[in-house]
């Protein structure tokens, strides 16, 4: 199970406003959701987080390497043993991590004691904050918050191409 907190807006409210060309406050709500929408699309299309935020994620024990589900890792904080509901942190002995340089994280457990499982915590995502995302992803979000702005009626329609062209090159599909 991967723990994580809401999808971080990846544009502001602001830009929004100012692409949809809405000027007034009456709208703002509808827009902030609009963006959080888009924001978490935009997450699974390119399978990564895009603002860095905490995590944790529930691995079985095991000797060997596990990926971790969320990428790309920019750090691997803690691993504690969960045993009967209890979190125990594990000494630095009884663990292995890894980042790879596609940004997966890996867990390898060598003694979690009698625990089945274990939290491992830690910080995903590309970006620091909204301006350091790549400006096709920002963009490609702007799109589609202006996409779903305009059928918010229930005209929906196909989202734009351009949207999914923006963010194809940031795409890490996974085999396994």
């Amino acid at each position: 199970m991967t723990a994580l907190g809401l999808t971080q807006p990846i544009v502001t409210l602001s830009e929004a406003q100012a692409f949809v060309r809405v000027e007034t406050g009456e709208e703002e709500a509808i827009l902030a959701g609009l963006v959080r929408t888009a924001s978490a699309l935009c997450e699974s299309f390119v399978g990564q987080v895009v603002i860095a935020r905490s995590f944790s994620e529930d691995l079985a024990v095991s000797a060997g390497w596990q990926r971790l589900r969320l990428s790309p890792v920019s750090a691997i904080t803690g691993v504690e043993a969960i045993s009967e509901g209890a979190l125990t942190p594990l000494p630095a002995a009884g663990f292995a991590t890894d980042i790879d340089l596609s940004g997966d994280g890996w867990v390898r457990i060598v003694d979690a004691g009698a625990a089945e499982r274990v939290r491992v915590s830690g910080t995903a995502g590309m970006a620091a904050r909204q301006h350091d995302v790549p400006e096709p992803i920002r963009h490609g979000v702007l799109r589609l918050v202006a996409h779903l702005y305009a059928s918010r009626d229930g005209q929906a329609g196909d989202p734009p191409a351009a949207v999914t062209a923006l963010w194809r090159p940031y795409r890490k599909v996974r085999l396994a």
